[in-house]
């Protein structure tokens, strides 16, 4: 009688196990991951992603822009919880975000901590797992000679990779151009916050976006004609700035659209948003990170 018990367990975990990597598989293969930026609301990303991850559940296809590109790189080395240390803990012992250091760098947020002692020193960042990763990983920013977004992918080349992120990061007045193949990039976000439709582009029709805004967020205020003083070189750029907040409503709209129409599914926050783009109070942090890991499990368990 034992014999047929263990037959029928060791079935049953193998109908299990059949199903679960089914089920990652048929993620990997049909859907793409479309990533949100947002300042400091990004750590509502950082806690999906880490729900993610504690389940194995990895994408083909990653698209991610601003705070969603840097939260993704730990996603794609996956390595759980590293972005949450840096968005989080270390927001608390380093506070990065301050007038001096838009002073002193030219960036309101510390590109050195940032960029160089977090990877290098402080938090380790896996590039082996980065770059032998199946997963094509494209990082938006905006070519500020054209106006345009750049969907940006590096597989071999550290500083390379690390220069596409520090370009979609870089905000507009409150931080330097960063120089991509010899073009000068800015932050993603001023013309694609949301790239579902890269996403689409690249042949994945149906999507998960992970949004740091609660739904029916729309922005209030008024798009001005931006003056050619800081940006004077660069008209394209000084014309889509006055544009933004239009081109973001729009592209709201469209994913309220595409998700009534069930081609996309959206995790987004649902308690009312007390972070913003520069948030330090690392308690109102930690409460955003818990739901969006909260949610990003609820997800893998409804879907």
């Amino acid at each position: 009688m034992s014999y047929f018990v263990v037959v029928i367990n060791g079935l049953y975990f193998f109908c299990y196990l059949c199903t679960v990597i089914s089920y990652v598989m048929e993620i990997d293969r049909k859907t793409g991951l479309v990533l949100e930026g947002g300042g400091m609301r990004g750590v509502f990303t950082t806690g999906v992603l880490d729900a993610f991850m504690k389940h194995d559940v990895y994408f083909r296809y990653v698209v991610a822009v601003s705070a969603g590109a840097c939260n993704g790189m730990s996603y794609i080395s996956r390595q759980p919880r590293r972005a949450r240390i840096s968005n989080i803990d270390f927001m608390g012992r380093y506070d990065y975000i301050g007038l001096r250091h838009l002073i002193t760098q030219g960036c309101i947020f510390d590109r050195k901590l940032l960029y160089e002692d977090f990877p290098n020193k402080l938090l380790p960042f896996d590039w082996d797992t980065f770059f032998s990763s199946r997963t094509e990983y494209e990082m938006v920013t905006t070519n500020c000679l054209t106006g345009t977004p750049c969907y940006l992918s590096e597989k071999s080349d550290k500083q390379r990779a690390l220069d596409i992120v520090r370009a979609s990061s870089s905000l507009p007045y409150v931080s330097k151009m960063v120089m991509v193949d010899g073009v000068p990039m800015l932050d993603g976000g001023i013309i694609d916050n949301i790239p579902v439709m890269r996403a689409v582009e690249k042949g994945y029709r149906k999507n998960v976006v992970v949004l740091t805004r609660n739904k029916g967020f729309r922005s209030t205020g008024k798009d001005i004609t931006i003056p050619n003083i800081m940006y004077k070189k660069f008209p394209h750029l000084c014309e889509v700035l006055g544009r933004r907040i239009a081109i973001y409503n729009a592209q709201l709209d469209m994913v309220d659209r595409l998700e009534s129409e069930g081609s996309i599914v959206c995790i987004r926050p649902e308690r009312p948003m007390e972070v913003g783009l520069m948030t330090r109070d690392v308690e109102k942090l930690e409460r955003l990170y818990e739901e969006g890991f909260k949610l990003g499990e609820r997800f893998l368990k409804e879907d």
